[in-house]
């Protein structure tokens, strides 16, 4: 017995799945200002009539990060950055950053050294200055930390109320300026965000709720809810990862589709290739800064089912509609006061919520000041909502077309193609889908269980692990970007790693991997890791080859838990 729940903009969605089929679903308001009330109320509805000891998993997603950075309500960080020779940093765009001689090479071999005299005055500025988080990032940090911890030690001594966050333990992956944005991101964000997560936990215990609870991660896939507290900003965009894996668990195995989740407030839209959703690979975007997060390659656009339609004159006096971006309430059928997509839709037979007449009026009245009838009008809003939706998706192709993943794939395809399928998710998918599909030039897709589809993703999505192995036998030591810490090889290893090559290098990785997993709690899925690459450069000195530099990245790509259904069937 599993629980599901999407926390969205518009409504929290629920859904209970017993062996393997949805058996009941619910649908709650969300308040904006409180999201763990939308997320209980939501909880409890979808749980009252079953035994909550039967439970076996309890899986959510949230918005408390991507609302955190946009409503500005995220900690200010001081970034103590130190980005070495390059690039000036007068070009990088880091609010309150201070920059610090010092330096490593590419390998991690120190360059400059760091000037303590330097780093404690501008500890006690930022002292002086108020600021009580910090991050401290290194360029090639990952590959020697020695800098940043240097720095946590001044900061331990001088400011020991300041709460730090190292770079290299964030993110070992190479890519300087995201790096620091991910740093930066996770510091602003972590106390909020732990406060939220020790409420449900509380709430939870409460309810005596026993079974494990996972967050839903940008990537698809879940991680325990204890252990999310150190990786918050991996939570961002979990409604959108929700969506996605929602598609996939509700087509048949395989399937290539543009996945259009609309909501009441906005439509987000996503990729699936082949029965792989597309992952962005330059990482998730916030904040305006690009980042490491892995995410899939989503965009959200502010047109919803609920999106207020207006009439204005245009430059020759023939009045005109728009549509969004602003949401005022729900639909004027359901309630609100405001004309919206959602009452154009009732008027047209094309969904079954909300009260015809209070549609019929709401279209009436801007139908009037078109000079159109209501089927008209009603047509001409939903059509151009399909549009402004079908604009969105092309657009996004121009960005899909450039990453890796899509590129293969349509080498694999051995033409240039695109998916066949648009798959409508959410409470405005059975009346836009089929609209948007026809000018793609799709089949339109609209699964049962498309309205809480959401909530279906989250609740049979399984976990995903990354892990990035970097091994130096020159310097003989090996690191792993997601731990922080660089390890010693011994003799026997660097003669292994130089004799047996890659090979040797990814079974390490494997047995890496495999433990990381464990810590997680999800050993089960260890043995599904692929390795995404595999890397080995000759270190040349001279005329001889003194050394190997190996690097594997491997993952547990998301996908569905073994206990779902899938249906084969449209």
């Amino acid at each position: 017995m599993l629980i599901g729940i999407d926390v969205g903009g518009t409504t929290t969605d629920a859904v209970l799945i017993r062996n393997g089929e949805v058996c009941s679903s619910a649908k709650v308001a969300t308040e904006p200002g409180n999201l763990l009330n939308s997320l209980l109320e939501a909880l409890d509805t979808i749980s009252r009539d079953i035994p909550l000891e039967q439970l076996e998993r309890v899986v959510f997603s949230t918005t408390v990060i991507t609302n955190l950075i946009a409503e500005g309500k995220s900690d200010r960080v001081a970034l103590l950055l130190i980005p070495g020779p390059g690039i000036n940093p007068a070009s990088y765009t880091f609010p309150d950053s201070f920059y610090l001689k010092g330096a490593m090479d590419y390998r991690g071999r120190e360059i400059q050294l760091l000037d303590a005299v330097e780093v404690r005055e501008t500890v006690n500025l930022i002292r002086e200055m108020g600021f009580s988080r910090a991050a401290v990032v290194s360029k090639f940090g990952q590959r020697n930390p020695s800098h940043e911890l240097m720095i946590e030690e001044i900061f331990r001594e001088i400011y020991p109320e300041c709460k730090l966050e190292l770079g290299h333990k964030v993110s070992g992956k190479l890519n300087f300026p995201r790096r620091v944005a991910t740093a930066m991101l996770a510091s602003a964000t972590r106390d909020r965000y732990k406060e939220f997560i020790e409420k449900v936990i509380k709430a939870l215990e409460e309810r005596n709720i026993k079974a494990p609870v996972y967050i839903l991660k940008a990537d698809g896939g879940t991680l325990p809810i204890k252990k999310s507290i150190e990786f918050p900003v991996e939570t961002i965009f979990s409604g959108p990862a929700a969506s996605t894996i929602g598609a996939l668990a509700l087509t048949p195995k395989g399937e290539t589709s543009v996945v259009v989740d609309i909501g009441g407030t906005t439509t987000d839209i996503a990729l699936i290739l082949s029965g792989k959703p597309l992952l962005a690979s330059k990482g998730a975007k916030l904040g305006g800064f690009l980042t490491h997060i892995r995410a899939f390659a989503v965009r959200s656009i502010a047109v919803g089912g609920d999106s207020v339609v207006r009439v204005a004159d245009s430059i020759n006096g023939t009045n005109v509609i728009s549509i969004g971006p602003e949401r005022a309430g729900p639909a004027y059928c359901m309630g609100g006061d405001e004309t919206t997509p959602t009452d154009a839709l009732k008027v047209l037979g094309l969904i079954e919520v909300g009260n015809l007449e209070r549609a019929r009026e709401a279209i009436a009245a801007t139908a009037s000041r078109l000079g159109k009838s209501e089927i008209e009008t009603a047509s001409f809003i939903v059509d151009k909502t399909t549009q402004m939706i079908t604009e969105a998706v092309n657009e996004m192709f121009l960005e899909w077309e450039q990453e890796p993943a899509y590129r293969i794939w349509e080498v694999l395809q051995e033409k240039k193609a695109r998916p066949q399928n648009v798959v409508g998710i959410g409470g405005g998918a059975r009346g836009l889908t089929e609209g948007i599909a026809e000018k793609l030039d799709a089949k339109p897709v609209i699964p049962e269980y498309s309205e809480v589809g959401n909530a279906i993703g989250a609740a049979v999505a399984r976990p995903t692990l990354t892990l990035n192995l970097h091994i130096d036998t020159e310097q003989k030591i090996y690191s792993v970007a997601e731990e922080g810490e660089i390890v010693s090889l011994n003799v026997t290893a660097i003669g292994n790693f130089n004799k047996m090559g890659s090979s040797e290098a990814e079974a390490l990785a494997s047995e890496l991997l495999r433990k990381r997993a464990e810590s997680f709690g999800i050993s089960e899925y260890s043995g599904e890791a692929e390795i995404v690459n595999s890397e080995v450069f000759n270190v040349v000195n001279g005329w001889y080859t003194v050394g190997r530099l190996f690097d594997v990245d491997m993952q547990i790509p998301a996908g569905l838990i073994p206990e779902w259904r899938r249906r084969e069937k449209k």
